[in-house]
């Protein structure tokens, strides 16, 4: 696999700080799976850009970090992380935090994301 999982966790997640669409859509496999509470499960890569794309519409000041990001086999990684956004439609304030575990393919384009909320 081209690059080790933490590695290309952490260029994922730059991506999504920089708002860099055409790096995220980069990262995932055309057939990758997206499953979070928030947003349930998304199929395929133009759903998980869709969703992307609108969530950043509501919340386009999101700031967050990662506090670990750690390789758990040759093809998966596990982050923990936190954020705070503002809601741009009703200037509600959020912070989240929770962990992520991210499958990665023999090309290194993530093809799972498993996405967990502490609350």
């Amino acid at each position: 696999m081209p690059g080790d999982p933490s590695a290309l966790t952490a260029r994922y997640h730059a991506a999504i700080n920089a708002l860099d669409f055409q790096t995220i859509a980069d990262a995932f496999a055309e057939n990758a799976r997206y499953v979070s509470n928030g947003v349930g499960t998304l199929a395929g890569r133009a759903a998980i850009l869709s969703a992307f794309r609108d969530y950043f519409l509501v919340y386009p000041d999101q700031v967050a970090e990662d506090s670990l990001i750690e390789t758990l086999s040759p093809s998966s990684a596990r982050a923990k992380w936190q954020l705070v956004a503002t809601n741009a439609r009703t200037g509600e304030r959020i912070e989240r935090s929770g962990v992520e575990f991210l499958h990665f393919d023999d090309e290194g384009r993530i093809v799972a994301v498993e996405v967990f909320d502490d609350d």
